[in-house]
């Protein structure tokens, strides 16, 4: 009786999802991810403009990096022994809205301990993007770990990685039609002002993203694959089974790397835009991003984009700042390709061995965070403090982390794309990953 309701479950689970479970599982990560976007485009300029010195400022985001990186390795191994995915995602995101709101909202340490001292400010921000990374830890690891557990079906899970790639993008294009309508509407006469246009961003961005939240809880339902009789035949997978498949280091670097790309730039582009480029404030608000079928062939590509759009950004002179505008088109393709397709691939290598799932989405992000932190920290270590309307040198810390670095960083994962082979992965988990990578990323 017990094995004919297994069957019963494991034939459910194979059967294709429709397209409300898809789109309500899809929207689960806007609010993780516009304030992501946020939080590299505008949280280091943000900072120096209330005063932080541009390695303090660095400090405050490498705190939350770190807490990131250890909070998405607790969180994935919490999620494989326990499961309650939708527990994790709840919590984290109420972490995030609290956090979010009190980094851009002012410093909440200052106003408690009733002084607006220099030491007192950045230990107080520290703590509130430490917070918030736990937060988006907790929800990012559950939300992507729902993918492998929600069903077995190899084009619903390439489905649902789409969908949630495709809002992620609505997500960034969202925070940059945000930041075009607040800096239209709230002038800017001082450089004090530019704090408060900082401040409605963040605050319409979590209400945008809270939104959104609304309908993935509303229309998914708790996986039940995991504790499902088809898991329960095999003990949990321990940490050693990934680390003894090469599939595994060459997903993490290519993941590791795509992060660096994206993120080291986009934290950089803000600064570069408007003191290296000395456009306008509207032009922080640029960002065009699209995605496309093959996995493997794409991110070579997308990386081939980086390295032509990096090399150009590095030698663009600020007289000729237009062309930033179809530059940063070109880097908003590169960006969506090189993210979609990795994300891809960690899907493709964790295959059906649900058990472990959570372990191998957390371990990948805790190499992004950690790695990204000290990039940013080191570049950040070498930018000097500037004032309004003060002119700057050719070759600058943030001219090098737009254009340079992650034009190195992308040449790198041409390498090791170059020597991925999904044959390599477990034969049990081999249908699948075919299927993610020659099934179409957006349906």
């Amino acid at each position: 009786m017990a094995d004919a309701k297994g069957d019963e479950v494991l034939v459910e689970a194979q059967m294709p999802l429709g397209r409300w479970p898809i789109l309500s599982y899809g929207v689960g990560h806007m609010l993780n991810d516009i304030t992501s976007a946020c939080w590299f485009t505008y949280l280091l300029l943000f900072l120096q403009e209330i005063g932080l010195a541009p390695r303090d400022a660095a400090i405050v985001m490498l705190s939350g990096q770190f807490a990131d990186g250890l909070m998405t390795i607790l969180a994935g191994e919490m999620i494989d022994r326990f499961g309650h995915f939708k527990l994790w995602h709840i919590g984290g995101s109420i972490l995030v809205g609290i956090s979010f709101s009190s980094v851009f909202g002012g410093c909440l340490l200052c106003t408690i301990l009733g002084t607006d001292s220099y030491l007192v400010r950045t230990i107080g921000y520290s703590f509130f993007a430490a917070v918030f990374n736990i937060g988006w830890a907790a929800t990012q690891v559950s939300h992507m770990s729902m993918v492998n557990c929600m069903t077995l079906n190899s084009t619903s899970r390439v489905a649902l990685a789409s969908c949630r790639n495709a809002f992620t993008m609505v997500a960034n294009l969202g925070l940059y039609a945000i930041a075009l309508v607040v800096f239209a509407l709230v002038s800017t006469k001082a450089c004090s002002d530019i704090v408060l246009q900082y401040r409605w961003i963040a605050y319409v961005s979590i209400f945008v993203g809270c939104c959104f939240l609304v309908v993935f809880y509303a229309g998914t339902k708790e996986p039940t694959l995991q504790s499902g009789s088809d898991c329960k035949k095999s003990a949990r997978i321990s940490w050693g089974y990934w680390f003894k498949k090469a599939l595994y280091y060459q997903v993490a670097l290519l993941y590791m790397l795509a992060r660096l790309i994206t993120n080291v730039s986009q934290s950089l582009i803000a600064f570069y835009v408007t003191r290296d480029l000395k456009m306008n404030e509207y032009s922080k608000a640029i960002e065009i991003k699209w995605n496309s079928r093959r996995l493997k062939s794409l991110l070579t590509i997308g990386a081939i984009l980086w390295v032509i759009s990096g090399a150009a950004v590095f030698v663009l002179p600020s007289q000729m700042h237009n062309l930033m505008y179809p530059l940063a088109m070109v880097i908003g393709a590169a960006n969506a390709l090189v993210m979609v397709t990795t994300i891809g691939l960690e899907s493709a290598l964790v295959g059906d061995d649900l058990n472990g799932c959570a372990f191998v989405y957390g371990s990948l992000s805790f190499l992004d965070k950690m790695s990204c932190g000290i990039a940013l920290f080191v570049l950040e270590s070498y930018e000097d403090s500037i004032s309004c309307g003060e002119t700057r040198g050719l070759y600058t810390v943030s001219r090098f982390g737009t254009g340079l670095i992650p034009s190195c960083f992308a040449v790198f994962s041409l390498l090791v794309t170059s020597t991925l082979k999904l044959q390599d992965t477990n034969p049990r988990a081999a249908p699948s990953a075919t299927a993610a990578l020659e099934a179409p990323l957006l349906v």
